[in-house]
């Protein structure tokens, strides 16, 4: 009869030691943050996209985390040279398609790996206005947000989500936050009229694969910043239900929409130490500690997500 345990090991009355089996569970590996810039000269007029991949694999790698045995290993190395050549031998194109053509080529290729996810970032780049007109090979950052996007593909079947990060909005009217649980921890006062701020990190997934990505991301974008606007908020909460589903009523094809908005807080300046009144006008500004608010929203008959998400939580 065992009285006690330890991490890999069980005790029993005698005090002797009986190991325990230990199995490997869920696992992955790949290669992270392959950045790459892909520049097309066809034309006077240069197109260029600015990436950063990352790639995951998992399926028969048992050994190799038992007995170092690297048999089943496609190298992490060989994922970063997959990534250069696949975006030489054709244009990439919108960053889902990318990504699915590198987790197909990943699965069919090498028997061991079942399952492979590619993860790509977007950064977003706009040319230089000169004379009034776009220069033909200069640029300028359009913003700070990113674009993603998410392919997962195994025998089963493919995934896509879709997304954006970093979306910084802010709203100096129609946001109030009040009415919630006061106890003697409790300093925040009620307001009825506050400055809303937050950067967005939203990830969509799509009913199919049949979809014209490039149009489904600006429509979702441009949705989500509509809601943002025109809602009257009565907390952050309710903001982020509403963009998503304004994207998910708006958009067929998108049927899930994961979405984290950190309170980026904007608190009142107290003036009257100086004899000034402060009529809801400056404001001190804290980027830490802040609320996070996060949920998942999804169409009431959306099909299962299989390994979509997985093995990730929330985003």
């Amino acid at each position: 009869m065992w009285t006690s345990s330890k991490l890999g090991e069980e005790v029993d009355r005698a005090g002797s030691l009986s190991p325990v089996s230990v199995i490997v569970g869920a696992n992955q590996y790949g290669k992270s943050e392959v950045r790459m810039v892909a520049v097309d000269r066809t034309s006077d007029e240069h197109t260029f996209c600015d990436l950063n991949v990352g790639i995951s694999l998992s399926g028969d790698l048992q050994d190799v985390h038992t007995t170092g045995d690297n048999a089943n290993v496609v190298t992490t190395d060989t994922q970063k040279n997959t990534v250069f050549a696949f975006a030489k031998q054709a244009p990439v194109g919108e960053i889902e398609d990318f990504a699915l053509r590198l987790g197909r080529h990943f699965v069919s290729e090498f028997e061991p790996i079942h399952r492979a996810r590619v993860q790509i970032e977007a950064t977003g780049w706009e040319r230089i206005p000169v004379g009034g007109r776009p220069h033909a090979h200069s640029f300028t950052r359009a913003g700070g947000e990113l674009r993603t996007a998410t392919a997962v593909c195994d025998g089963q079947g493919e995934w896509v989500l879709s997304g954006i990060e970093d979306l910084l909005v802010l709203k100096t009217s129609g946001s109030e936050f009040h009415g919630y649980i006061k106890d003697p921890y409790t300093t925040l006062a009620e307001t009825r009229e506050r400055i809303l701020c937050t950067a967005v990190a939203a990830r969509w997934r799509h009913a199919h694969l049949d979809v014209d990505w490039g149009q489904s991301f600006a429509a979702a974008r441009r949705l989500l910043l509509e809601r943002f606007a025109d809602l009257h908020s009565l907390s952050l909460q309710q903001s982020l239900y509403e963009m998503a589903k304004a994207v998910i009523e708006g958009e067929s094809e998108i049927v899930e929409v994961r979405m984290s908005m950190p309170n980026r807080h904007h608190f009142l300046v107290d003036l009257s130490p100086f004899g000034l009144e402060n009529d809801n006008e400056i404001f001190r500004v804290e980027d830490r500690p802040y609320g996070l608010i996060e949920a998942s929203i999804l169409r009431a008959d959306a099909p299962p997500a299989g390994p979509a998400w997985d093995p990730y939580p929330l985003l």
